[in-house]
C-alpha cells in the first residue's frame, strides 16, 4: 500500500510538472470599450506588458516601427539619407538622426542598468517585447496596415530595442533638442568641421510640449475629496502622442491612463484613491561645460591644468541598396558628448570646446517610479516615490487623492547645482544662456556636479532642495517654474537650474491661475465657488484669452479714426474673445498677436501681485503705431492666405482625417489661452501639431474614481481604423467621455468581448 500511493503521489507531481510546463509564459486578456479604449488584464506583470504591446500594436503599428528604425540608428538605411525626422522638437535629417542614436545610446549601460531595476519593470519590458511580436505574427504580412505593409523596418524586437528606446524617451524634453549640436562637433580643420547647422536649437520659441495641471483639495472641492485636471499639450503626430488603457494585475495594479509609444505602463493617470497628471517642468536637466583645450591638441581638453584626451568614437550608418556606408566619428569627455553650434554661440575652436552633462542619460528608474505611483494609496505615497527615485525625467507631478489632499512636486533627475555654483563656476559666455540653460567652466573639476549622500544616482540634486508643495484647496503648473503653484504661498527662491522665480509668468500660467481664483470667489459666471466636474470642464474648454482680455479694449480705442482697418475693427469688435467653434473674428487676433511679438505695458511685473501684472496695454505714440502696423500686418496675411476677418474660429482650425476637416476648439497658449492648440498653415486654415492631447477630470466618490476623459486625436494612428477620427469628433463638441473603471462600468460600455492571447 505504501508503493501504491507513493506511485501515485510520484504521477500526480508528474502531472503538476506537466501542466505547469504547458502553462504560458505570457497571457493576457483585452476588452475594449467605447472608442476602442484597451482594459488589459493579466496575472503577472510580463503579462501585462505582453497585453499592452499587443495592443498598441494593433492599433500603431507603422508609428512604432518606424519609431524603433529611428532609436536603432537606421533611418537612413529604409528612408534615405537626406528624409527627415521629428526628434525632440525640431526636424532633423536622417543620416544625423543616425549618428545621434548610434554614438549617445550606450547599450551594455543600459543592459547593466536594466538588470538593477525591480523584477516588476523588467517583467514588463520583456513581456511588451513578446507582445510586439505576438501582434505582427498574429497580423501576417498582409495584416500590416498599407502604409508599412512590405516595409522591411517592420520587424521582430528584442529587449535592446526597448532599452533604446526607453533612453530616447528619458531625454526627450531633456537634451534631446541639442542632438544636431551632436553631430555637428567636429574639431577645427577636419573635413567634417565643414558640416554646418542651419539654426539655433536653443532660440526663444514655443516648442510644443508644454501642459496644464490643477490639483485641487478638500478645502475647494464640492464633495470635500480631492480632484485632478489634467490637460497635457503634446504633439498630435508621432511617437509622442499618449495612448490611452486600462490595466490590471489582481490585487497589485489597477491603474487607467496614458503612456507614450514603447511605455509598458501607465505613465500619467488615475487609480481607486489617487489621480497624476504631468507638465514639462522648467528645471534644466543637463548643463554644458566650456572647456579650455590643451594648446598642442584641439581634441584634448584641460582639468586642473592637466591634459585629458577626448574619446573619439567612429559611427558607421548603413544606406540603402547596399551603398557603402557613411562613417561618422563623434567626440566625449569626462561629463559627456562634445556640442557645436556657432549660431548658438558654442564653437569648437582651438582654445574653446563645449560638452554636454545630462542627468537623464541612463536614466532606467522611471519605470518603477511610474510603477510606484500607480500603486499608491495617497498623495503621501506618490511624494515617497517620486523623492526615493528621482527618477522622473523631465515632468513635474501634480496630484490629488480621495482625502482631500493636493500636490505640487517638482522633483526630477535634476544636475546638483546650486545657486553658488551657478555663479562661481561661471564662464564669460555663462550669462549669455541665463533662463535657457547653466554654463559652467568644465576646466575645473570643482565645477562639474555635487554628489549629496543618499541621492539614487551620484550628481542629482536631492529631493529636498527640490521644490514641493502640498496644499487642501489647490496647486496648479503650466510650464512656468515651481514658484507660483499656489498664487496665495509663492515659494522660497531655490537653485536658477530649477527655473525663473520672481520673474513675469506666461500668459497661460496666469490664465490658469486667473481662471481658478475668479471659481473660488464666484466671479466665474458660473454658480457656487467649488470645484466639481462641470465645473472643472467648464473651467478646462473656456476658451478664453487672456491676450485678448488685456489687449482688445486698448486696440478697439487705437481704432478710432482708422478708416483703412474699419472692418478689421469691426470683427474685433463683434469677437467673443475666444477660441471656440462659433468664435468670430478670432483668426484676426491670433495673427495679430503674432505679429506683435513683444507687447509694452504701462503697469509692469510686480512679484506681490505676479497673477495681475504685468498689464494696462501701451497705446500711445510709438507703441500705438507699433500696434496699428500690427494689425495692418495681420489684416494682409489673412487677405494672403483666404481666409475673411470675421471667420469662424471652426473652419479656420480644423483637424485632417482623411477627406474630413473636424473643426478644433482652443489656441496657442502665447495668447492665455489654456486649452492649447498649436498649429500649422495649410490650404484654407491651421491644423494642430501641438497642444491638447489627453484630458482628464479626475473626482472621487465613496465607491471610487470618477473619470471624464477625452484623447484628442483618438487612439489609433491608423485611417483603416474606426478608432482614428472618433474621439476627434467627441472633442471637437466638448463631448466628455465617463471612463469605464470597474467591471460593471467596463461592460455596461461595451466590452462584453473579451480577446485572449498567450504563449
Amino acid at each position: 500500500m505504501r508503493y501504491l500511493a507513493s506511485l501515485a503521489a510520484g504521477a500526480a507531481l508528474l502531472c503538476a510538472t506537466g501542466a505547469q510546463a504547458k502553462a504560458p509564459r505570457f497571457a493576457a486578456t483585452i476588452t475594449r470599450t467605447t472608442y476602442g479604449i484597451p482594459h488589459i488584464r493579466a496575472a503577472n506583470w510580463s503579462g501585462l506588458g505582453y497585453g499592452v504591446a499587443y495592443a498598441y500594436t494593433q492599433d500603431n503599428l507603422c508609428m512604432l516601427a518606424e519609431e524603433f528604425a529611428t532609436v536603432a540608428g537606421d533611418r537612413s538605411r529604409w528612408f534615405g539619407p537626406k528624409g527627415t525626422a521629428t526628434l525632440g522638437f525640431d526636424r532633423i535629417d536622417n543620416l544625423s538622426s543616425d549618428v545621434f542614436f548610434r554614438s549617445i545610446v550606450d547599450l551594455p549601460a543600459l543592459r547593466t542598468g536594466f538588470v538593477k531595476a525591480s523584477p516588476a519593470t523588467q517583467a514588463l519590458v520583456r513581456g511588451y517585447v513578446a507582445g510586439y511580436n505576438k501582434a505582427l505574427r498574429d497580423l501576417g504580412p498582409q495584416g500590416v496596415p498599407v502604409a508599412c505593409r512590405g516595409s522591411g523596418w517592420v520587424r521582430p524586437i528584442a529587449l535592446d530595442d526597448m532599452l533604446r528606446l526607453t533612453e530616447k524617451q528619458m531625454l526627450l524634453a531633456s537634451s534631446l533638442a541639442l542632438a544636431p549640436m551632436v553631430v555637428f562637433a567636429t574639431p577645427p580643420g577636419t573635413a567634417q568641421a565643414s558640416l554646418a547647422p542651419s539654426e539655433d536649437p536653443l532660440r526663444p520659441r514655443d516648442i510644443g510640449f508644454g501642459s496644464n495641471g490643477w490639483a485641487f483639495g478638500s478645502e475647494v472641492t464640492a464633495n470635500k475629496r480631492g480632484m485632478l485636471v489634467g490637460n497635457p499639450h503634446f504633439p498630435w503626430n508621432g511617437p509622442s502622442r499618449f495612448y490611452e488603457m486600462h490595466l490590471t494585475v489582481p490585487g497589485k495594479y489597477d491603474v487607467m491612463g496614458v503612456t507614450l509609444a514603447g511605455g509598458p505602463i501607465v505613465t500619467l493617470g488615475f487609480n481607486k484613491d489617487v489621480a497624476w497628471t504631468h507638465t514639462v517642468t522648467a528645471a534644466q536637466h543637463f548643463t554644458v561645460f566650456q572647456l579650455k583645450l590643451d594648446p598642442a591638441d584641439p581634441t584634448a581638453y584641460l582639468v586642473d591644468g592637466k591634459s585629458e584626451k577626448m574619446r573619439r568614437m567612429s559611427v558607421s550608418v548603413p544606406m540603402p541598396d547596399g551603398a557603402a556606408p557613411v562613417v561618422r566619428t563623434t567626440y566625449a569627455t569626462r561629463y559627456g558628448p562634445l556640442i557645436a553650434n556657432p549660431l548658438a554661440g558654442f564653437a569648437w575652436n582651438k582654445t574653446t570646446a563645449f560638452t554636454l552633462r545630462d542627468a537623464n542619460h541612463n536614466n532606467q528608474r522611471a519605470l518603477d517610479t511610474w510603477l510606484a505611483i500607480g500603486q499608491a494609496k495617497n498623495v503621501g505615497e506618490v511624494r515617497a516615490a517620486v523623492e526615493r527615485t528621482l527618477g522622473i525625467p523631465w515632468v513635474n507631478t501634480i496630484t490629488a487623492d480621495r482625502f482631500g489632499a493636493a500636490l505640487h512636486a517638482d522633483v526630477t533627475a535634476v544636475p546638483n547645482v546650486s545657486t553658488a555654483k551657478v555663479k562661481d563656476c561661471a564662464t564669460p559666455q555663462s550669462a549669455a544662456f541665463t533662463g535657457r540653460l547653466v554654463l559652467l567652466d568644465g576646466s575645473r573639476s570643482a565645477c562639474d556636479w555635487d554628489k549629496a549622500p543618499g541621492t539614487a544616482v551620484a550628481g542629482l540634486m536631492p529631493a529636498r532642495d527640490q521644490a514641493v508643495l502640498e496644499r487642501r484647496d489647490y496647486v496648479a503648473n503650466s510650464n512656468d517654474s515651481y514658484w507660483l503653484s499656489n498664487a496665495k504661498v509663492p515659494a522660497i527662491v531655490r537653485s536658477p537650474i530649477l527655473g525663473t522665480a520672481e520673474t513675469t509668468r506666461t500668459l497661460r500660467t496666469r490664465s490658469g491661475l486667473l481662471e481658478i481664483e475668479r471659481r473660488l470667489s464666484g466671479t466665474d459666471g458660473l454658480p457656487g465657488t467649488q470645484i466639481d466636474h462641470a465645473r472643472a470642464e467648464a473651467m478646462a474648454f473656456a476658451n478664453k484669452s487672456l491676450a485678448a482680455e488685456l489687449a482688445v479694449d486698448p486696440l478697439l480705442a487705437l481704432c478710432r479714426g482708422q478708416d483703412d482697418l474699419k472692418a478689421a475693427c469691426t470683427a474685433l469688435a463683434g469677437w467673443d474673445r475666444r477660441y471656440d467653434l462659433d468664435s468670430r473674428g478670432a483668426y484676426l487676433f491670433y495673427a495679430f498677436w503674432d505679429a506683435v511679438k513683444a507687447p509694452q505695458w504701462a503697469v509692469p511685473f510686480d512679484k506681490a501681485d505676479a497673477v495681475h501684472t504685468p498689464r494696462d496695454l501701451m497705446t500711445s505714440g510709438a507703441q500705438g503705431e507699433k500696434l496699428l502696423a500690427a494689425l495692418r500686418a495681420a489684416v494682409a496675411r489673412l487677405g494672403k492666405e483666404g481666409i475673411a476677418l470675421d471667420a469662424r474660429w471652426g473652419d479656420v482650425q480644423f483637424a485632417e482625417r482623411g477627406e474630413d476637416h473636424i473643426p478644433i476648439h482652443g489656441a496657442a497658449g502665447t495668447l492665455g489661452v489654456l486649452n492649447v492648440q498649436q498649429s500649422e498653415v495649410v490650404a484654407g486654415g491651421i491644423v494642430p501639431k501641438h497642444g491638447t492631447s489627453y484630458i482628464q477630470v479626475v473626482g472621487f466618490d465613496a465607491a471610487g474614481p470618477v473619470a471624464d476623459a477625452l484623447l484628442s486625436y483618438s487612439l489609433s494612428t491608423d485611417p483603416a481604423s474606426p478608432y482614428y477620427a472618433d474621439q476627434t469628433r467627441a472633442f471637437s463638441v466638448k463631448k466628455w467621455h465617463r471612463l469605464p473603471f470597474t467591471p460593471a462600468q467596463i461592460a455596461a460600455d461595451g466590452g462584453t468581448k473579451t480577446v485572449r492571447i498567450a504563449e
